[in-house]
């Protein structure tokens, strides 16, 4: 399986998870909310924090209704390009996020809605991540391939076929470095929705790195899915669950945040490398825990051994068990006593 490389890291198989906090738009269009957000993802440990950029009358008609999870969450007094032009920062916002994020020595991304946000991130950000909203947006798709940079890719409200559409046109602008995101787009998502196995189903039909965007509550679903194989994870988080807005409550507190990242590193280092083998840990309790062929009475020099003579014992030491049948019939080259563990030497074979 493809590794990709991004700046000093690697996302692909038996590499470190790629973690992004998924700040979003949980500013609420305030500079210094943003600000904290880096903070708290920088301190979670996380390996990216990641907003999204977007000019509203560009991404949205003024009459577009809002989704159901958004009038839930928001109300129903403002539309749709309402509720995001509240939510828009500046280009000049988003490079003083940039350079915020160098000094908390975490990488800054930030997902492009519109080819004008596109040009504008290229220069501050080392790969793009694309919304599952614009997975069959083919001409963005091949505007953004064309940058050359590695790009991540949700694959929400999506089917296989579109997918591969999505892949294609990538791969025709000449860009190979593609990691795909599983990802059920509801706010919250429910478990039963989830369906993590898609993740496996990822790898195989496109031989690429797969990860998983959770928009599920809680921190079980992104763990699972480290077991499943998934290479990146994506979290939404948020200084406050009680914010205005439409993401906050379907996000992860930042204690949340920090306990997810602690559990998928452990979660990645149990994981392992596949090999079948003791550990080192595993040797010395092998020795103790283990049995051999012991002695069940005093066998004089030049007996033959006979089932009766031998009893099976820790510690395992000595001759393995499974050669039992094998000394049947053997004579002892000396006097054994009774509990006394059977060497190899000790036989004439």
């Amino acid at each position: 399986m493809k590794k990709i490389k991004i700046e000093n890291k690697y996302i692909g198989e038996n590499e470190p998870v790629f973690i992004i906090a998924e700040a979003g738009v949980n500013h609420n269009g305030d500079i210094e909310l943003a600000k904290k957000l880096i903070d708290i993802a920088s301190e979670c440990g996380a390996d990216a924090v990641k907003f999204q950029t977007f000019k509203a009358e560009k991404v949205v008609s003024k009459r577009a209704p809002k989704a159901e999870y958004q009038t839930k969450n928001t109300g129903t007094d403002e539309s749709q390009y309402e509720m995001i032009k509240e939510l828009e920062l500046t280009e000049d916002d988003f490079y003083e996020l940039y350079k915020y994020s160098k000094n908390k020595n975490i990488m800054f991304l930030s997902t492009p809605f519109d080819f004008e946000s596109a040009d504008y991130l290229d220069e501050l950000m080392p790969l793009f991540k694309i919304s599952s909203t614009d997975l069959n947006n083919l001409p963005f798709l091949e505007y953004i391939a064309k940058k050359k940079k590695p790009i991540i890719l949700s694959t929400g409200m999506g089917t296989l076929g579109e997918i591969d559409e999505a892949i294609n046109i990538i791969k025709k602008a000449n860009n190979n470095d593609i990691i795909l995101l599983h990802c059920v787009t509801n706010y919250p998502a429910s478990f039963e929705s989830l369906n993590l196995r898609v993740i496996r189903t990822l790898k195989e039909a496109f031989k690429l790195p797969v990860g998983f965007s959770d928009h599920s509550l809680g921190i079980y679903a992104p763990i699972s899915a480290v077991s499943l194989g998934a290479t990146v994870i994506e979290k939404h988080f948020t200084l406050d669950k009680n914010l205005p807005g439409p993401d906050h409550k379907a996000s992860l507190s930042p204690e949340e945040l920090k306990e997810m990242v602690s559990a998928i590193r452990s979660i990645e280092k149990a994981l392992g490398n596949g090999i079948k083998r003791p550990t080192s840990e595993e040797e010395k309790i092998k020795k103790v825990a283990r049995r051999s062929l012991v002695a069940n009475v005093d066998i004089p020099k030049g007996a033959t051994i006979k089932k009766e003579m031998i009893v099976i014992k820790r510690p395992g030491t000595g001759i393995e068990p499974k050669y039992l049948n094998e000394i049947m019939g053997k004579k002892v080259k000396r006097d054994i006593k009774i509990d006394e563990i059977l060497k190899l030497g000790d036989i004439e074979w």
